[in-house]
């Protein structure tokens, strides 16, 4: 048997029978074909190597392992033996790939720095802070940002909004949509935008109560931002503001499917046309829990919806109406 005739057979049990075979794929996912056979590609994570499960043709070798060089077997471990950083993120102006000077005064042995060298840091810690932003577009961003993590964290909003408001403020900012117009109303903006889009909405009134500009300017901000940039934003769902309600007020599980039921049959009778999805939603909440023989007042779910008593009131009696007339054979 020949030199090549052995390598030959070697290469394909060895593609065979490895336990870190996995099956090759391009970059699109797409599956790829022996050159030679059409069989399936297998990579030899052991050996670096891509071969061909039927005919052992070796189609590429010396692969470069992307991977680390240890292993670990808990996730305590793995923290401890990492040495990359944080992912990058849109949430900070430079994604998070610049440097950031501690503010413990600790040498890396845990002891105390003596007061000559913690001037010094002090004195680091004031550059490296000056040096993070270039110009005033950085400098723009980054008060943005910081006003969009602000804003996010007092409405209890999750991570993903705050990621898509810090791409919406970059774009307008890219599209050069600011001048004329404050950093933290199309900050809010973005944010109020952001929020509708994930399905996890907050009303205008909610969001300038955390807001540094009056809900008008919000107002008129969302709708230019929304406009030049082309957002494609459904109209709010009074369903998507009703588990935050009924958390909020500790409701059960049957008062919130009631409220969503009634607010179904709102939307089949017409009622929610040109009615605030915030009232209708708070208004559902309140009937449902009187209908479960639950103890919640209007002044309660006014407080918690941030909207008026009477408005309660009014799509109240509306939405028992709707449901009258669905149940009238």
């Amino acid at each position: 048997m020949t030199d090549s005739v052995r390598g030959y057979t070697a290469e394909r049990s060895r593609a065979r029978e490895s336990e870190d075979e996995t099956e090759g794929t391009n970059g699109d996912g797409e599956r790829l074909r022996c050159p030679e056979c059409e069989g399936q590609l297998t990579t030899d994570t052991e050996h670096g190597e891509t071969v061909c499960a039927d005919c052992g043709l070796v189609v590429e070798e010396d692969e470069i392992d992307h991977g680390p060089e240890w292993r670990a077997f808990d996730s305590k471990e793995k923290d401890q033996k990492s040495r990359v950083g944080a992912p990058t993120t849109q949430m900070m102006h430079d994604k998070g790939l610049s440097t950031n000077i501690g503010w413990q005064d600790k040498d890396a042995y845990g002891k105390t720095l003596s007061s000559r060298q913690r001037e010094k840091m002090q004195r680091l810690r004031t550059w490296n802070e000056r040096f993070r932003t270039r110009d005033s577009k950085e400098r723009n961003l980054k008060q943005a940002l910081g006003e969009i993590d602000r804003m996010a964290s007092a409405l209890g909003l999750p991570e993903n909004v705050r990621e898509t408001a810090s791409v919406i403020y970059r774009r307008a900012l890219s599209d050069d949509l600011l001048p004329g117009r404050s950093i933290e109303g199309v900050a809010t903006s973005a944010l109020y935008a952001a929020a509708r889009q994930a399905g996890t909405p907050r009303s205008l009134d909610e969001i300038a109560t955390v807001s540094r500009v009056e809900k008008d300017e919000i107002a008129r901000t969302y709708r230019y931002v929304v406009r030049e940039l082309g957002l494609e934003i459904q109209p709010a769902d009074p369903e998507q503001y009703v588990p935050r309600f009924a958390s909020e007020l500790d409701l059960s599980d049957e008062s919130e499917r009631r409220a969503r039921d009634l607010l179904k049959t709102a939307k089949e009778q017409g009622v929610h046309s040109g009615k605030s999805p915030v009232g209708l939603a708070a208004a559902a909440i309140y009937a449902a829990a009187l209908l479960t023989n639950e103890k919640v007042t209007q002044s309660e779910v006014s407080e918690v919806a941030n909207i008026s008593e009477v408005t309660i009131r009014n799509r109240y009696h509306e939405l028992l109406e709707a449901e009258e007339q669905i149940q009238v054979p």
